[in-house]
């Protein structure tokens, strides 16, 4: 009786959200390499942006109201993000073309990727497996060097382009 309740306790746990793969990765980490399509198909890889800080957040699905809600937020304090000299990079599971009707709808300044075969998602946590229907809302800060500054693994979509600007400026060295 007991084996059955734990075999059925992981059955309803597990798929409600924890994870499974890589888990999340850590400050001091070393990011994985990655090359996803953007919004207009092209493909986009880490290593266009080795050298530069990087927020890279994963939302579940384009057009829903959390997904507008973050990426909303972000473009507003896009100008923010510039000026700390952090890119940021949107990761989902949507192909590309929604992926540009949602840029162009939300006017949203910055690129958005899609990661359809769920590898890089699986790699970091925000999957637990490639047959997950939507990545977790996550998010990771990336430094120049490859490694994660910080992990974000519970985000509120109206508060996390704050959070993240707030991170900067504590980890960027005083002037």
């Amino acid at each position: 009786m007991r084996m059955f309740t734990l075999i059925l306790t992981a059955a309803v746990v597990l798929p409600s959200g924890a994870v499974l793969a890589g888990g999340m990765l850590k400050p001091g980490d070393a990011f994985p390499a990655w090359e996803l399509a953007n919004q207009a198909n092209v493909m986009v890889s880490s290593k266009d942006y080795s050298g530069k800080t990087y927020l890279l957040w994963f939302y579940p699905k384009a057009m829903t109201s959390g997904c507008t809600t973050e990426g909303c937020t972000l473009r507003d304090n896009y100008a923010g993000f510039e000026k700390a000299g952090v890119q940021v990079v949107g990761v989902s599971f949507d192909d590309p073309k929604d992926n540009a009707e949602f840029i162009a709808k939300n006017k949203l300044p910055f690129p958005l990727l899609s990661d359809t075969k769920r590898t890089l998602a699986v790699e970091v946590g925000a999957a637990d497996s490639p047959s997950r229907l939507w990545a977790r809302r996550i998010s990771y800060l990336v430094g120049p060097d490859g490694k994660v500054l910080k992990a974000y693994p519970d985000v509120t979509p109206s508060k996390h382009a704050s959070e993240v600007l707030g991170d900067v400026q504590q980890l960027s060295p005083a002037k």
